[in-house]
């Protein structure tokens, strides 16, 4: 009888600090190059533009990159999150990591098969099962934003928005933004 190695938080903390992401998923361990450039402005530029609504109306955070431990096997590093202000204190452990779901999540792909496989079957998988509001997975090569929002129980596709589609979602009201904002527009793409 043959027994499937399952990776835990544990292993996480034994993990090389050598730049790499190392996350896991139903015990499966998923590891990911330093993002680029084009990841990173992307991340950054949906951090500026959600923390300046959320700044002016109060009524919740946005983080970069946090820990997101649901459990011993199902340990992440989203890319970007935004959690509510009622939701913050139930959610975050005073490990200073989040032990809750966020209502929102966003995930920039990265380049690669395995990447983007990751993102849109693992995450989209595990941030269905544990009860994220809304995940955004954005494509920065194809400018664009998938929206899967919880209906029934489950996240679903609702749109995809490219160029001049303006980007809001019923959890943030008043919240907007054109979708081909979120990308550097006056540098050549590069894979």
């Amino acid at each position: 009888m043959t027994t499937e190695l399952r990776f835990t938080s544990a292993d996480l903390e034994v993990m090389p600090d050598d730049g790499k992401r190392y996350e896991v998923i139903d015990g499966e361990l998923y590891v990911s190059k330093q993002p680029n450039y084009h990841h990173q402005y992307t991340c950054s530029e949906i951090n500026r533009q959600l923390g300046n609504w959320s700044m002016e109306t109060g009524q919740g955070r946005v983080v970069a990159a946090p820990g997101l431990i649901f459990a011993e096997d199902d340990d992440v590093a989203p890319d970007v999150i935004w959690i509510s202000s009622e939701r913050l204190p139930i959610a975050l452990g005073e490990d200073g990591k989040f032990h809750k779901a966020p209502e929102l999540i966003i995930e920039v792909l990265s380049p690669g098969f395995a990447n983007e496989k990751r993102d849109r079957d693992a995450k989209l998988k595990l941030y269905s099962r544990r009860g994220v509001d809304e995940y955004w997975i954005v494509d920065w090569l194809m400018r664009s934003v998938e929206v899967y929002r919880r209906e029934n129980a489950a996240l679903h596709l609702i749109d995809v928005l490219r160029g001049a589609d303006i980007l809001q979602t019923p959890l943030l009201a008043g919240f907007s933004c054109e979708v081909a904002s979120l990308f550097d527009n006056d540098l050549p793409q590069t894979a």
